[in-house]
């Protein structure tokens, strides 16, 4: 039961400075007109810090020849997520089906992923940035088609090219022509240094934004759908992850494809799924609820997948 106990703690880490956030909106010591800030300094500017000094420091291309395929990976991924959320959405009532399409639909990628493999192996591990190449294109396709859920309510939609080429993209596909051109052999160190300290702030500064944010949403949250809700976590947290890993017994990947299949088959939706259903016409109560709760219940469900996962893909 080791790796359920690592992994348990690194859910409850993620959670935990979740809730500090969660708390200090709560009390009004970050002000909600300061999280666009926050949010932007976290995201547009932390976050690729950290992706490109991972790149740099633990991803070589001639150790990992296959790096190209990843991104094909993630597009199997999505098109069986796809599916999988278009054959479960009858089960959700008619009112609230759109909200759960797309909230079973678009997982949280990178966070959670990316604090279990850090715990697991390390903040040095070779899985960090292969999770990076591995979800790149996520980012473009959540910007890209979110809309498309609330068609009939959001008619046509402008493409946002700042979010589809965003910085996190760009990070990933400059540091990895970086290695291919071995151009870190030139890049001073206090450079590299910079990048680190830096992208040091992403995964923390996110967490706390993600849970004031949460908090903001979860207090205009109106009618509670239990019964809904009880159908999204078994869908979302256990159907999903169970199909995946009997997918992965049957082609049996390599582990570090199989390791990034199921993570990203195990986590909650992405947070700003609220947001979006509200600008969309679509409820916003009910998202607010779906995210809440998977996030709630994945310190239960992301241990125990990870635990059968382990019998049939022991760690290396």
């Amino acid at each position: 039961m080791d790796i359920f106990i690592v992994v348990l703690q690194s859910v409850l880490v993620l959670l935990g400075i979740g809730v500090i956030g969660f708390w200090i909106t709560r009390r009004g010591i970050m002000p909600e007109q300061i999280h666009s800030f926050l949010s932007r300094l976290a995201i547009d500017i932390a976050l690729p810090c950290m992706v490109f000094s991972s790149i740099l420091t633990t991803f070589t291309p001639e150790k990992y020849p296959d790096w190209w395929q990843l991104p094909l990976w993630w597009l199997a991924f999505m098109g069986i997520s796809l599916a999988l959320s278009l054959a479960s959405m009858f089960l959700s009532a008619r009112e609230t089906r759109r909200e759960f399409v797309i909230s079973l639909f678009f997982q949280n990628g990178l966070f959670f992923p990316l604090i279990i493999l850090s715990g697991l192996f390390g903040t040095d591990a070779i899985y960090l940035p292969q999770l990076y190449i591995f979800i790149m294109l996520h980012p473009a396709l959540f910007f890209g088609t979110y809309h498309l859920f609330f068609k009939k309510k959001m008619g046509e939609k402008s493409i946002s090219w700042s979010r589809i080429i965003n910085p996190v993209l760009v990070a990933t596909l400059v540091a990895v022509i970086v290695q291919l051109i071995r151009g870190q052999e030139y890049l001073p160190d206090f450079i590299q240094t910079i990048l680190q300290i830096v992208g040091g702030m992403a995964l923390p500064l996110i967490m706390i934004i993600l849970g004031g944010s949460l908090y903001l949403d979860f207090k205009q949250r109106g009618k509670v759908y239990y019964k809904e809700i009880i159908k999204f976590l078994l869908v979302k947290n256990i159907i999903f992850p169970l199909v995946f890993l009997g997918v992965l017994i049957l082609i049996k990947p390599d582990y570090s494809i199989a390791l990034l299949l199921i993570l990203q088959a195990a986590v909650p939706p992405i947070t700003t799924i609220p947001i979006l259903a509200e600008r969309g016409g679509g409820n916003k109560a009910i998202s607010t609820q779906f995210v809440f709760s998977s996030f709630v219940f994945s310190v239960v469900s992301i241990p125990l997948i990870f635990w059968l996962f382990s019998r049939f893909f022991p760690m290396p």
